[in-house]
C-alpha cells in the first residue's frame, strides 16, 4: 500500500493540468501514485495528461467534484488522500512536510498547507475559517504573504483545492459511502467533510511549510462573472452545509446572524440572481430526504464543542 494517494478531478482543465503533474514529479517523497478522473472534458485535457505516468479515468458526463473524488478514495487503497486541484501547483516539499506533520498527530484527520496565489506574495487559504452567519472564508485570502501565518497550528479544516486526509478518518466521517456529499455537486463540499470531521472527534493541522500555488477563480468579488451554475451550487449548498452539521445549541446562538445572512441571500437571489431560485426550492424539495441524512450523521457525532470555532 503506498503511503498517499493524489487524486485530481478534472474538467476542461488543459490550460492547468500539466503544470499541476510536472509539480507533482518533483515532490521530495516519493511514495505516492497519482489517479485524475477526467469529468467529461471537452478541451484536450486529456490529450495533455497521457504524456505522464498517471492513472486516469474518464467519465462521460461532470459527475462533480464530490462524486468525481468519491470514485477515486473508493477506487484505491493508501493511508492518505491527497485531494488536489488541477490549478494548483505543488512546491517540492509539499508532500514530504504535510505528511510528515500527520504522521506525528493520529488525531488529524486532515491537513492543509499554505496556499499562495500564483504571483507567489498573496495568500490564498490557510484554512477554512466559519463565522458566526454561517459563511465560511478561506483564512487570509487575498492578504500580502509577510510571514503572518507561518506558524503551525490546528484549524477548523482544510480548503479542498490541496487537502491531506487520513484514510481512517475518511472511512469514519463516510456517510452512505460517501465521503464528499454528492449532494453538493461542488463548491462548499470541503467545508462541508470538515466541519462533519469535527463533530467526530478529528482535528485539522495547518502546515506552513507545505506549500502550494493555487490559480483561484471562484471568489466571492466575482461573483457576477462567474457560470450561473457555479452560483446556484453555493448557494444551495449554503443551506445543505447547515442541515448535515449545525446543532441545536449553536443555532440558538447564533440565530440572529445567521438570519440577517439568510435573509440577504435570499433577497438577493429574488431581487438579483433569479437563475438561483432552483437552488432554494431544491431545498425545500428535498427536505424530508436531507432531514433523515442528517439524522443519520448526527447520530455518529462525538463532540458538539466545536462552537468556539464559528467567531
Amino acid at each position: 500500500m503506498v503511503k498517499v494517494s493524489i487524486n485530481i478531478v478534472t474538467f476542461n482543465s488543459a490550460q492547468d493540468i500539466e503544470s499541476c503533474l510536472d509539480s507533482i514529479g518533483k515532490q521530495t517523497l516519493r511514495d505516492f501514485r497519482v489517479r485524475i478522473l477526467d469529468n467529461a472534458s471537452s478541451d484536450d485535457t486529456l490529450a495533455r495528461i497521457r504524456r505522464f505516468p498517471v492513472e486516469t479515468m474518464a467519465s462521460s458526463w461532470n459527475t462533480g467534484f464530490s462524486k468525481g473524488h468519491n470514485t477515486l478514495v473508493d477506487g484505491f487503497e493508501s493511508e492518505y488522500v491527497l485531494v488536489l486541484n488541477p490549478d494548483t501547483e505543488l512546491r517540492p516539499q509539499f508532500l514530504e512536510q504535510i505528511v510528515r506533520s500527520m504522521d506525528g498527530r493520529p488525531d488529524a484527520g486532515s491537513a492543509s498547507g499554505k496556499l499562495v496565489r500564483m504571483d507567489e506574495t498573496t495568500i490564498d487559504s490557510t484554512g477554512i475559517v466559519m463565522l458566526r452567519s454561517q459563511r465560511h472564508l478561506d483564512r487570509g485570502a487575498g492578504e500580502p504573504d509577510i510571514g503572518q501565518f507561518d506558524t503551525p497550528e490546528d484549524i477548523f479544516g482544510a480548503s479542498g483545492a490541496a487537502a491531506l486526509y487520513r484514510r481512517s478518518a475518511l472511512e469514519d466521517a463516510a456517510i452512505d459511502g460517501q465521503y464528499f456529499d454528492e449532494d453538493f455537486f461542488a463548491y462548499r463540499e470541503d467545508a462541508d467533510l470538515a466541519w462533519r470531521l469535527r463533530l467526530y472527534g478529528w482535528t485539522c493541522l495547518y502546515v506552513p511549510s507545505a506549500v502550494a500555488l493555487h490559480r483561484r477563480r471562484v471568489t466571492p468579488e466575482r461573483r457576477g462573472e462567474l457560470p450561473k451554475l457555479i452560483n446556484y451550487h453555493s448557494v444551495k449548498n449554503r443551506f445543505l452545509l447547515r442541515i448535515n452539521n449545525m446543532s441545536g445549541s449553536l443555532y440558538r446562538r447564533d440565530f440572529w446572524p445567521v438570519l440577517v445572512r439568510d435573509a440577504m441571500v435570499v433577497g438577493f437571489v429574488l431581487i438579483r440572481e433569479w437563475s438561483s431560485i432552483p437552488a432554494l426550492t431544491y431545498v425545500i424539495r428535498h427536505f424530508r430526504r436531507l432531514w433523515k441524512k442528517r439524522g443519520r450523521i448526527q447520530s455518529k457525532v462525538r463532540t458538539r464543542d466545536i462552537e468556539a470555532w464559528f467567531r
